[in-house]
């Protein structure tokens, strides 16, 4: 298989995902918050639950995929919407939100749909600014993902040394035993940026921006309230 036609392949499946899926439709900035808060309760029910919230009070940042489908025959894309907001560890202030996609392909031996929830623990400043300064960043490649503790496996080991940037907890319903996070490519959804903030605006600016606006927060006291759960 030559290399544009891996590449023709790899167009065909995304896009494939994004005219099928319910998900892949552009949801507005208040749908992604709502189904934000969703998937924080459904996480927050869970035992590995108490371990994400120690996570969260340390943490430089989230992001949250309400639902990230994965589809495919032997080659497999995966697509989702999510939103990102970046948190002052010293004083618990939250800034954001901005909003992002999650896409990618993955080969070998494959068959099925799933949709998974996610959501991403950003540990340390160089997986911040993953966020903050690149329009489009790759997890695995340009920054370093793994499963968080005693959660379920996304595709790496558990770094017991909580030395990576990113932590990822999941919540998976469907056909796939699991969702790989190795290779896949999170952007910037400026469309859904504007429509937010009312104007063009780039994430770094963005991520500086007191999150204080009234829909956003319902999300921050969801969070402030898992974070409680660490005790």
């Amino acid at each position: 298989m030559t290399r544009k036609t891996i590449k023709l392949l790899t167009s065909f499946v995304i896009l494939s995902l994004v005219l099928a899926c319910p998900v892949a439709r552009a949801a507005s900035p208040e749908t992604r918050i709502n189904e934000s808060i969703a998937t924080l309760r459904e996480m927050a029910d869970e035992p590995d639950a108490k371990a994400m919230a120690s996570l969260l009070q340390r943490a430089k940042g989230v992001a949250i995929f309400p639902s990230v489908v994965k589809a495919g025959i032997f080659l497999g894309g995966k697509y989702g919407e999510g939103l990102v907001i970046q948190r002052d560890p010293n004083t618990g202030s939250w800034y954001g939100p901005s909003f992002i996609t999650m896409k990618g392909v993955s080969y070998g031996l494959q068959f099925g749909v799933q949709s998974t929830a996610l959501v991403l623990v950003i540990n340390n400043e160089q997986g911040m600014e993953s966020f903050r300064g690149s329009q489009k960043f790759t997890l695995g490649g340009d920054i370093g993902i793994a499963a968080g503790p005693v959660g379920r496996q996304a595709g790496a080991s558990t770094d017991v040394e909580l030395k990576s940037a990113i932590y990822s907890y999941s919540i998976s319903k469907g056909l796939f035993a699991g969702i790989s996070l190795e290779g896949a490519i999170i952007e910037t959804d400026d469309s859904v940026n504007e429509l937010y903030w009312g104007r063009p605006m780039y994430p770094q600016r963005i991520l500086d921006t007191n999150a204080i606006d009234a829909r956003v927060r319902p999300l921050l006291e969801e969070l402030d309230e898992l974070m409680q759960k660490a005790g």
